[in-house]
């Protein structure tokens, strides 16, 4: 009897298939996630990627699961913490793939563990949609991964828009024309500085301090120092969230005296304001959003509930949305073919928490958020590619 309901299933589920329905015997969706969860950018982490995930499972698993084929399939999560160590990462993506079997892994956090992945993702033929990595290598990854997508742009985008808020506030006379630029020493802040260097220079400022320094420097005092000791009108820094807050730590410290004051990754966390009160107003950033559209105040919203914190206001929907383009590719390729699926994100347009998302050569298109700025109680974002929403820039105007 056992054997005769089994056959009997078997030749449904070929019939199925032979007719165009859902063929799918397993009755979850299995993702991999990787990400550190110890480590120097643990906390990143923390505010960014984990909480996402959290929030985008509960709804999904909600509602039902995700529509594949006309079956509804839950989702399961199999978490690795890769100690914010390149090789870890890679050991766990791989573990994913060949032990846990996992139907689709997520996007690692930050541009230098991403990047390390991109092979393994590209071996197993996994789509890696990434939500916290920037590079100008845009063209070329993709085009040796094919599936590989960005959602956040490319640095020297990133880094035009910034120079061009210094250069129309020097024009102005607001500022001066000297410039102060450090970076964190892993491939985001090595690659950002090396990009800014001659844009800023061709913009006609001063480089009047560079340095940089390692990920997870417990004491930024000997930098901000010799940043002030070089009088510069601008402050650029090319951080991750740990010494994001140590720079403007010191930087209050130090009381550095100057009309721009930038900080990378984490300048955009809700922490960062309850960190440093009325000290973080004026202070610029990379990314943004527009703070008052429905569309991210809903999702803010959502996110709190489910979570107990709030987003952070660029890179936190930004993973939200990667999610959700994951879904409604599973669901508009109507299987689980990793293939197909890469194929369908490559194809389409995605509507998502940060508006519409399309890729180019997978590269997000048409627009994103290169640069905010804390104004109130929201970092704004006051450049993009072509997101709604701009909205002016004030000069910082001290740290009171």
């Amino acid at each position: 009897m056992q054997r005769r309901t089994t056959l009997k299933l078997a030749a449904a589920l070929l019939t199925a298939t032979m007719l165009g329905g859902s063929a799918y015997a397993q009755e979850t969706i299995k993702l991999g996630a990787v990400a550190p969860k110890t480590g120097p950018l643990a906390g990143g982490a923390a505010v960014t990627h984990w909480p996402n995930i959290k929030l985008w499972v509960e709804e999904v698993n909600g509602r039902g699961g995700i529509d594949v084929g006309g079956t509804k399939m839950m989702v399961e999560v199999v978490e690795y913490d890769d100690q914010t160590n390149p090789a870890e990462t890679i050991a766990a993506v791989t573990r994913l793939a060949t032990q846990d079997e996992a139907d689709f892994i997520l996007a690692p956090y930050s541009t230098g563990l991403n990047l390390a992945a991109a092979p393994i993702f590209d071996r197993f033929g996994y789509p890696q949609i990434t939500s916290t990595a920037s590079t100008d290598r845009v063209a070329e990854l993709s085009g040796q991964f094919n599936d590989l997508f960005f959602l956040l742009g490319q640095n020297s985008e990133i880094v035009g828009d910034a120079v061009e808020i210094l250069s129309k506030l020097r024009d102005a006379g607001t500022i001066g024309n000297k410039v102060a630029m450090v970076n964190v020493a892993d491939a985001f802040g090595i690659e950002l500085a090396s990009t800014a260097k001659p844009i800023f220079e061709a913009a006609g400022f001063e480089l009047v301090y560079e340095t940089s320094y390692p990920l997870g420097t417990p004491d930024l005092s000997p930098v901000m120092k010799a940043a002030k000791a070089a009088d510069p009108d601008a402050f650029v820094a090319w951080s991750y969230p740990p010494d994001t807050f140590g720079l403007t730590e010191q930087a209050i410290i130090e009381q550095l005296d100057v009309g721009v004051f930038y900080t990378a990754v984490a300048t955009a966390f809700p922490a960062f304001k309850g960190r440093f009160g009325a000290a973080a107003e004026g202070i610029m950033g990379i990314g943004g959003v527009n703070a008052d559209s429905e569309a991210f105040q809903d999702y803010a919203k959502r996110h709190m509930d489910a979570t107990g914190a709030a987003p952070d206001y660029w890179a936190s929907g930004m993973m939200y949305a990667s999610l959700q383009i994951l879904e409604q590719a599973i669901t508009g390729a109507g299987t689980l073919d990793r293939e197909t699926v890469t194929q369908y994100i490559k194809d389409n347009a995605f509507e998502t928490v940060m508006g519409t998302v399309e890729f180019d050569d997978n590269n997000n298109n048409p627009s994103y958020w290169t640069v905010g700025q804390w104004q109130g109680d929201a970092f704004r974002g006051v450049a993009s590619t072509g997101r709604e929403g701009v909205v002016d820039v004030k000069l910082k105007e001290g740290w009171e």
